[in-house]
């Protein structure tokens, strides 16, 4: 069956906001230094005066899966919720730049378009103040029912099972790819995201999951268990094919029963490993929706995460072109 698109995604939109500054800055906005904190929209008006230049990209779990899709040539396409504001147009540009489709209609009324300013002082330490805005607000109506439908795979990011609209859009495009004979891939995206959503999570998985994206601590805390084995057990018998990450050593892929260990990915410096997972779930994509092995597929995953964890953001489109020119993969 032909496809318009690889992979549609779904996920939260967030415009990632970058700034170099003094640790001065960091005392000014009253925020814990090196830590992630969720604020509200005068408090990010507010910072974002105090930042010198910045570079705005679109960003969010899922839409990082995006970018580095739609740089490894992949057909991509993103829906997330945005305000028809300035940084809503940022996202849509961005995208757009990237080479992927903004599948997704501006709001007119609500929350402002959500963003992360994202400051990095001298010793390389990031702080970061997150709004989440409309991004979270997400419904069935936000749907973009031709770029579901024309889409290998939909790629769902389980940050957004936080509220009853999103779990009505997640269960609606779940529908539609099935109906349309496509394939549903989910990553759990954090542990406190399952520690939330424990159960939902496990009746989505057994229900309508075709390709489950983890990492250690996030398919343990699923399982409620703390032996690998088991918990991996606990889902390769629901889903077609689990991707695990596993840090430093590399990834555990399993489809139609068959195990098989990737190791990661050499590197010379781990300077930050924000979107390590994300790169990660793009990598395997890649390889899947080319028609690679699942050892292949995993190998490019951890080629994918181990590019991004050596540079400071998750944005790494330049150097992951380079890596996957020079990839030598298993046949």
């Amino acid at each position: 069956m032909s496809t318009t698109y690889d992979v549609t995604a779904v996920g939260n939109a967030i415009v990632d906001i970058v700034a170099q500054v003094e640790p001065s800055i960091i005392d000014q906005v009253d925020l814990p230094k090196g830590a992630m904190s969720l604020i509200e929209l005068p408090q990010s008006k507010d910072i974002y005066e105090k930042l010198g230049p910045t570079k705005e990209s679109s960003g969010g779990s899922a839409g990082n899966t995006v970018a580095a899709l739609a740089a490894l040539g992949r057909r991509a396409a993103f829906i997330g919720r945005v305000r028809d504001d300035q940084f809503g147009e940022v996202y849509a540009h961005d995208m757009r730049a990237m080479g992927a489709t903004f599948a997704a209609t501006p709001r007119t009324e609500g929350e402002e378009t959500g963003r992360c300013m994202v400051m990095v002082t001298p010793d390389a330490d990031r702080t970061m103040a997150t709004y989440l805005g409309t991004a979270t607000d997400l419904g069935p109506d936000d749907l973009d029912e031709d770029a579901i439908k024309g889409a290998a795979v939909l790629y769902l990011e389980g940050y957004l099972w936080d509220k009853p609209a999103a779990k009505d859009a997640f269960r609606a495009a779940m529908e539609l790819a099935h109906k349309s004979e496509r394939r549903v891939a989910l990553s759990l995206s954090d542990p406190f995201c399952v520690e939330r959503h424990r159960d939902s999570f496990r009746e989505i998985i057994a229900d309508s999951v075709d390709i489950l994206f983890a990492n250690r601590d996030e398919l343990l805390s699923l399982a409620q268990t703390d032996d690998f084995d088991d918990a991996l057990a606990s889902v390769t018998e629901q889903v077609a094919v689990v991707a695990i990450t596993r840090s430093e050593e590399g990834a555990t892929i399993v489809t139609g029963g068959v195990r098989v260990d990737v190791p990661a990915d050499k590197i010379d410096n781990l300077v930050d490993t924000t979107g390590a997972g994300d790169l990660f779930a793009a990598g395997f994509l890649n390889g899947l929706t080319t028609g690679r092995s699942p050892e292949v597929c995993g190998q490019m995953g951890c080629a994918a995460a181990g590019v991004v964890i050596q540079m400071l953001g998750a944005r790494c489109e330049k150097a992951l072109i380079e890596r996957f020119e020079n990839g030598d993969w298993a046949s």
